[in-house]
């Protein structure tokens, strides 16, 4: 299930999103959005700074509810490299200072780092090559008890300062499908700039696992400085680790390294 809602994620937001982590979505629960507003294809000529917010509550037995709020800085330079900064806050009883994480991706030399101030490294790691659009692509197989899925066209708006085209798709998981007594039915409505080639809206809501919400804000429309996309000096460079698209970006929130 946590498979089929990542596919039908990626279909609305007509962008293909940083893969999901290992442990989860976003906030490492499943239907939670993917961490990470930049496709993997190398967007060139649209440069920009912006800061993220994610946000997801989840209501539980009782009225309690689980609220949940994280926030990054976003760079994308003309040459379609990247930056994504993150504070990590650990729980008080770990003894743990706050320290920086960094994510650069250079498509221009290849390689991705993932900089941790707490240990001053950064671990170096080899970019995909493009995929081959020759060839014709593979039919997936018919999904048994597959959810019926409708999109509506929302027009265009001007969200946080940018022109942005909106979709809602509206899932229903019929009844029994996956064991419930009546229909569940997931909303995502998402707005995307045509500009930029990010989102900068998503909204879901999901009866099995609550709301969330992922807000881009403050967009500056200009070259960030060259130097926020190499690593800075005093660091330690190191090869292997996780490939791309397998790092922690399913982390529950807030945990440290």
């Amino acid at each position: 299930m946590k498979k089929l809602l990542a596919i039908s994620f990626l279909s609305l937001t007509g962008i293909v999103l940083f893969a999901q982590g290992p442990r989860g979505g976003r906030f490492g629960m499943p239907g939670a959005p993917i961490r990470g507003i930049f496709s993997r294809t190398p967007v060139t000529g649209a440069p920009f700074s912006a800061g993220v917010t994610y946000q997801s509550q989840q209501l539980l037995a009782g009225g309690n509810q689980i609220t949940r709020t994280d926030q990054e800085k976003v760079y994308r330079d003309s040459q379609g490299r990247t930056r994504i900064e993150r504070t990590i806050t650990p729980p008080a009883s770990s003894s743990q200072q706050a320290f920086t994480e960094i994510t650069i991706t250079d498509p221009v030399a290849g390689y991705r780092y993932e900089l941790n101030s707490a240990t001053m490294t950064a671990v170096q790691s080899s970019l995909p090559k493009a995929p081959s659009t020759s060839g014709t692509a593979p039919t997936r197989p018919a999904r048994p008890n597959a959810p019926d899925v409708t999109t509506t066209n929302l027009g265009t708006q001007t969200i946080n300062g940018v022109l942005a085209t909106g979709t809602q798709t509206t899932e229903t998981i019929a009844a029994g499908a996956i064991g419930n007594t009546q229909a569940i039915q997931i909303v995502r409505i998402s707005w995307v700039s045509s500009d930029l080639k990010i989102p900068v809206e998503i909204k879901t809501s999901d009866p099995r696992f609550g709301s969330t919400d992922m807000e881009v804000t403050n967009i500056v429309r200009s070259d960030p400085a060259a130097s926020l996309f190499v690593v800075p000096s005093g660091y330690t460079i190191k090869t292997g680790g996780p490939g791309p698209g397998m790092m922690r970006r399913g982390r529950p929130f807030g945990s440290p390294q």
